[in-house]
């Protein structure tokens, strides 16, 4: 950088030497009018400019030329800054547990991973480089100028300082209003995408022109803080050029003052033109550098919130183990983080390895909440979640979960294919032909292979975001294939059969009987149809196993479970 701004300097020096000469010269062309010398001086005047001018040219390419080298070091070391801490973010985001996401936007989180990243790469690259650009080129002009005429110097300098604090004033207007149109664009952007995501709801309901009229408030608003930041704005470039001109024209008119008085030349003249040229951008630059280093603390600091959050289930402890199927809930107790509300008390059960558990109960009665236990997307409050005699928290995540498949209530599919939907429980990076007869397999298995033979494309049929082109029974069916094809030890359904009918879920459940045998399964459903075959139910109310036992043992007690089974019965036969 000091090289680049040497190679800066000499410029204005060759300038002043340039029309220190040329006046001479040009008198002595003056001087020799009708004299054989005439050509003679003339011609000499034409070579030394000439020659000025690619010393000129020359002192360019080589201020250029370190520049870019500059550039190249500090840009692009600030884009591998960036590169590394999104990296480091994602991966501790990934690391941090299900009550994190619970309480934090997604929103929120990819803006600290994109827009605060990125104000922090603008101080560890220009931030850092204009600073620097700044010193060294004051260092360097200043002393320049002194040499010339310190006088000079002063009056001229006079105007940067102010100029400086008005663009740091004016800079912290601009980035408080620019604050507000982004925050504008971002309701914009959220309330677009929920309305193409939930299309289909918002036209069932003919709200198109309530959605315009929404729509329509937000951009208003969007727009109102825009046109106030291009007003900013609108002063702001008029007052800059100003101030920078009125360096120019102290130097011009004091110096011209200096030249009749014989204290200066007409080239030094022109040598503090460029001077001023040279400080006024990187001193225009500190205001901005102020806000962005200030921007940057906020973002740094907003990053470290989430950097220095640790997660409440470490998935970095614990030994792996080679698990065979057997679970058991001691004592557990469990209340969710920032409630008072305790959603399981005192459960206890056992499932035997090979052996399927089925869970029932009404609205609220912690089923899910189960099944979150079971995978542990959190801890038990009291009590202990036991795998093969273990605790749970014991036990490295990555080695429970790869031997585990799960099917949550709320199904995600990805924008991929519909046969790379299934293999992603494979953890592959892409579909070949014996990873593709494993899909249709488990296609088989969870009864969606003729559903998925009708797309367009068959298993390549690209799945529209979060599974927007499928049904609610063929989203659950192909979640339920991408949970089988991992071939797990232990199998947990959260409810996942609820979108489809009931001659379908029949022959699911036939399937998935002949193909988990030895394996351990979980079933979670309010229906009492969907858990009736299993090996042993557990019916739950108000977080409580109030009843245990066979489908058949259960109906004989003519307790909650009878009533349920009733009920929905009743149900049934209405509905037919």
């Amino acid at each position: 950088m000091a090289i680049s701004n040497m190679f800066g300097i000499i410029p204005a020096k060759l300038i002043r030497y340039a029309m220190d000469a040329s006046s001479m010269q040009i008198d002595w062309h003056r001087l020799t009018a009708g004299y054989g010398l005439h050509d003679v001086v003339a011609d000499s005047i034409s070579f030394n400019l000439l020659v000025f001018a690619l010393l000129v040219l020359l002192m360019a390419l080589l201020k250029g030329f370190f520049m870019f080298l500059m550039r190249q070091t500090i840009i692009v070391a600030s884009r591998y800054v960036e590169y590394d801490m999104k990296n480091e973010i994602y991966e501790h985001y990934q690391k941090l547990d299900y009550a994190f996401y619970s309480q934090n936007s997604t929103g929120d989180l990819m803006n600290r991973i994109s827009e605060d990243v990125g104000r922090v790469r603008s101080y560890v690259g220009p931030a850092v480089m204009y600073t620097v650009n700044l010193g060294v080129t004051m260092v360097l002009v200043i002393a320049a100028m002194i040499q010339v005429n310190p006088t000079l110097t002063l009056l001229t300098l006079l105007p940067l300082p102010v100029l400086s604090y008005v663009i740091y004033r004016v800079e912290h207007i601009i980035n408080r209003k620019s604050e507000r149109v982004q925050a504008g664009l971002s309701d914009m952007s959220t309330f677009v995408q929920e309305s193409f995501s939930g299309i289909r709801v918002l036209k069932s309901y003919a709200a198109e022109k309530q959605a315009e009229r929404d729509f329509s408030k937000q951009a208003e608003r969007y727009k109102d803080a825009a046109m106030e930041l291009v007003r900013t704005n609108a002063l702001f470039q008029p007052s800059l050029v100003l101030l920078i001109g009125l360096s120019t024209i102290i130097t011009i008119a004091v110096g011209g003052y200096m030249v009749m008085e014989g204290r200066i030349t007409l080239g030094n003249i022109a040598e503090f033109v460029i001077y001023v040229n040279m400080l006024t951008w990187p001193v225009a630059a500190l205001g901005w550098v102020v806000s962005l280093v200030q921007r940057a603390a906020a973002s740094q600091q907003r990053i470290n919130e989430f950097l220095d959050t640790k997660p409440a289930v470490d998935p970095d402890s614990g030994y792996e183990i080679e698990f065979k199927g057997q679970i058991e809930f001691k004592n557990v107790s469990f209340t969710y983080p920032n409630t008072d509300t305790e959603v399981l008390r005192d459960v206890s059960f056992r499932i035997s390895p090979g052996k399927s558990l089925a869970i029932t109960g009404g609205t609220g009665s912690g089923k899910s909440t189960l099944a979150l236990l079971l995978m542990r997307f959190c801890d038990p409050t009291h009590g202990a979640v036991l795998v093969d005699g273990i605790d749970l928290r014991k036990v490295s995540l990555g080695s429970y979960r790869r031997q585990t498949g799960f099917v949550p209530q709320e199904v995600f599919l990805f924008s991929d294919s519909v046969a790379g939907n299934i293999a992603f429980g494979l953890n592959i990076d892409e579909v070949d032909s014996e990873i593709r007869k494993k899909v249709e397999d488990m296609a088989d298995v969870a009864c969606v292979s003729t559903d998925i033979k009708s797309f367009p494309n068959g298993y390549e049929t690209m799945v529209g975001e979060r599974g927007i082109t499928l049904s609610g029974g063929q989203k659950q069916r192909i979640s339920l294939a991408r949970a089988l094809i991992r071939n797990p030890n232990l199998l947990v359904l959260d409810d996942c059969l609820s979108a489809v009918d009931t001659i379908t879920e029949e022959r699911i459940l036939d399937s998935l009987e002949r193909n988990l045998k030895g394996k351990t399964s979980v079933l979670i459903s309010h229906r009492i149809s969907t858990v009736m075959s299993a090996d042993d139910i557990l019916v739950l109310d108000q977080g409580r196993i109030v009843e245990h036992g066979t489908h058949a043992e259960l109906m004989n007690t003519r307790g909650f479970y009878f009533e349920m089974f009733e009920r929905q019965r009743i149900e049934d036969k209405l509905k037919g």
